[in-house]
Parts: structure tokens; C-alpha cells; sequence
């Protein structure tokens, strides 16, 4: 019997906030650099950081990474930094001003999509979102439902 393969993030994805598209609709993306301490990068690199109830905050000009959580590295001693700081993204000035100027309207927030490696360094993936109601989200899960019913049942027939 052939071994059932299991499933795996690519190489350079770090972290994944699976449910920033279940709850918000991402209206556009940047790519942000983040500013980690050392022993913060290790911990990323290994695969522990949560961005679940994540958000993005323009401050003073800056942009700042709100409620991550980045495990306190094993072997880290006494450099290890808080666990839930706010961390500071890399964006240009005119991207922030961009952001700074959507984020006034009602409704609309800045969520980290995902984390991963280029070139060495760890980027964040974040999105303008607007928040759903329920009935959208129920409205997206039954869409959902009935994509995966018929690619069911075209592989079933050829």
C-alpha cells in the first residue's frame, strides 16, 4: 500500500494566520521586514510564533506588530524578551503613510497573513482587511462546501 503523504508549509513559511481570510476580507497586501531581537529570530526560524489574534498599529509615523506571541527561545537564558511585545515592521514611508490614511475609516484593520524567510530575513505578509459579519461567513463556508462537491464529483467521473 503507498504511504499517504503528509502535509507540510514550504520550506520558507514560518507561520500561517489561517484565520485572518475566515474573518476579514483582505482588501490589499504588503510585505513588511519585522525587527526581531536574536534570540527571537531562532525561535521564529523554528517554527514558534502564533499570529492568531494579531494586528498591525500605525504609531508616530511606525507601524507596530500587536499581540503576536514568539516562544522565549530554549536556549535563550536571560535574552529572551517578552513573549507578546509589540514589534516594530520595516515599511517604506510612503506605504505607511498609505496604511495610516485606510486604517482611519470604520471597519477596517491591519492583520499579519503570514510569516516567512527571504533571503534570510523573516517577512510578514500583512493585509488591509474589512471586517465580516456572519452572514458572510456562512456565506463563504457554504460557497466553499460547494466548490469541494463539484471537484468531488469531476474526479469521480473522469
Amino acid at each position: 500500500m503507498a504511504k499517504q503523504k503528509e502535509k507540510q508549509k514550504p520550506a520558507n513559511q514560518l507561520a500561517q494566520n489561517k484565520k485572518a481570510s475566515h474573518n476579514y476580507n483582505i482588501l490589499d497586501t504588503y510585505e513588511a521586514g519585522i525587527a526581531l531581537t536574536g534570540t527571537e529570530i531562532k525561535s521564529v526560524r523554528a517554527g514558534k510564533m502564533n499570529m492568531r489574534d494579531g494586528y498591525a498599529r500605525v504609531r508616530n509615523g511606525e507601524v507596530w506588530l500587536e499581540n503576536v506571541h514568539i516562544s522565549p527561545y530554549k536556549q535563550g537564558n536571560q535574552f529572551n524578551a517578552d513573549p507578546l511585545r509589540s514589534r516594530k515592521l520595516l515599511l517604506k514611508k510612503r506605504e505607511i503613510a498609505k496604511l495610516a490614511g485606510v486604517v482611519q475609516q470604520k471597519g477596517i484593520t491591519i492583520v499579519p497573513l503570514k510569516a516567512y524567510l527571504k533571503h534570510g530575513f523573516a517577512k510578514i505578509l500583512i493585509g488591509v482587511g474589512e471586517g465580516k459579519h456572519d452572514y458572510d461567513k456562512r456565506e463563504t463556508l457554504k460557497r466553499k462546501e460547494q466548490q469541494r462537491d463539484i471537484d468531488r464529483a469531476l474526479k469521480q467521473r473522469y
